[in-house]
């Protein structure tokens, strides 16, 4: 969809993803004006074959999310959806409303540290549902050992791919399941084997369904076994990239950010350049309170609705892990609590928040922006 800067259609065409049907486009689209300004709302790998078109061949292409072409819509007449409704909301919206971020071409590394973050995402939620599948299972074949081990190290995992019910261990004993686990690397096999079998020892009963929960007990944790091992190269992989890069390097000396989580930080904020101040990319994470004043109502803060989950998570996770270590946001943090302010209490008035992102939040957003600069220049 084409329009010009009074909102008149000047072209509509329906255009496939392929490299000939977009130059095609292209070259029409420059022809009918001078200066052409493109906006997509997905920036995703979707349009990755657009994108780097649009951008080798000198086109400014914008960002519209996609919330707010949905918001939109509403505006314009006819309640059906269609592609090519969507595509004139989206170009009426660039029209109208500046500030929309410039899409450019990243560096090779984001785009790598993008695809390894996105495809370790999904096997770790899976790894989550699978270890809650397996507890279930096993509580109903013994409720001891399903409360014994944290089924999240491999230790546990191990063990239950040979041995899942109380007579199975009552068998073994102590001594032939330690042997049994040393010989498959476990670490500290003797007390692992004193629990699980003191756990089997516990209950004489035997539940309905048993043996067939303990063939599938058995099998999801190879299953989540077999997961880790993929996980583990995902994150060799992670930290190959990450290596020699100064950004990274910078990233990862903060206290609080490991491999991984600078690995997303870059993947989701690239190389700073859309971020005009350290304001900007508090407001882009959420962690900067969002004024709702209204009349003599003033300083009503209120936390954001609207910004980047996973970003937001990012800082959320290293200020959690720099509270555990000594600095200043240990000190702040431990500060706090001794004010009282352990948890909100609705019983005593709000204070209005500071517009400043608070805490060991502040302190990694201040940290990690004072590259802005750098990165500007």
């Amino acid at each position: 969809m084409t329009v010009d800067h009074q909102g008149r259609r000047l072209l509509s065409r329906k255009v496939a993803n392929d490299e000939e049907a977009i130059l095609a486009m292209i070259a029409a689209a420059c022809e009918l004006a001078g200066e052409v300004q493109w906006a997509v709302d997905i920036s995703s790998r979707l349009s990755a074959l657009l994108l780097a078109l649009l951008v080798s061949h000198g086109q400014q292409v914008v960002y519209v999310p996609g919330r707010t072409v949905n918001r939109m819509a509403g505006a314009f007449a006819g309640e059906g959806k269609t592609d090519a409704k969507d595509a004139q909301v989206i170009a009426d919206v660039a029209r109208m409303r500046s500030g929309f971020r410039l899409l450019t071409t990243s560096p090779e590394m984001i785009h790598e540290l993008a695809l390894l973050t996105s495809c370790r995402r999904d096997p770790v939620s899976y790894r989550v549902r699978m270890i809650n599948r397996l507890r279930e299972l096993l509580v109903g074949i013994c409720p001891a050992l399903e409360r014994e081990f944290e089924y999240k190290h491999r230790a546990g995992l191990v063990m239950l791919t040979g041995f899942q019910t109380p007579p199975a261990l009552r068998r073994i004993g102590v001594k032939r399941l330690t042997d049994w686990l040393m010989r498959r690397k476990v670490r500290s096999a003797t007390d692992i084997a004193e629990r699980a079998v003191m756990a089997g020892r516990a209950q004489q009963t035997v539940l309905p369904g048993q043996a067939r929960a303990a063939r599938l007990v058995a099998d999801l944790a190879q299953q989540i076994l077999d997961l880790d091992e993929r996980l583990q190269q995902l994150d060799a992989e992670i930290t190959e990239v990450l290596a020699g890069d100064e950004t990274a390097e910078i990233i990862q000396s903060m206290p609080g950010m490991g491999p991984l989580l600078t690995a997303e930080l870059i993947a989701r904020t690239g190389d700073l350049s859309s971020y005009r101040n350290a304001g900007h990319l508090a407001v882009h994470a959420g962690i900067a309170p969002v004024p709702n004043d209204s009349g003599r109502r003033l300083n009503n803060l209120h936390r954001p609705t609207h910004y980047d989950r996973r970003l937001c998570r990012i800082f959320y996770l290293s200020a959690q892990t720099t509270m555990s270590r000594p600095g200043p946001s240990q000190e702040y943090y431990r500060r706090k609590r001794d004010e009282g302010n352990s948890r909100p209490n609705r019983s005593q008035p709000r204070t209005p928040p500071s517009r400043r992102p608070s805490g060991p939040c502040r302190e990694v957003v201040r940290r990690y922006t004072a590259m802005l600069p750098a990165a500007a220049a």
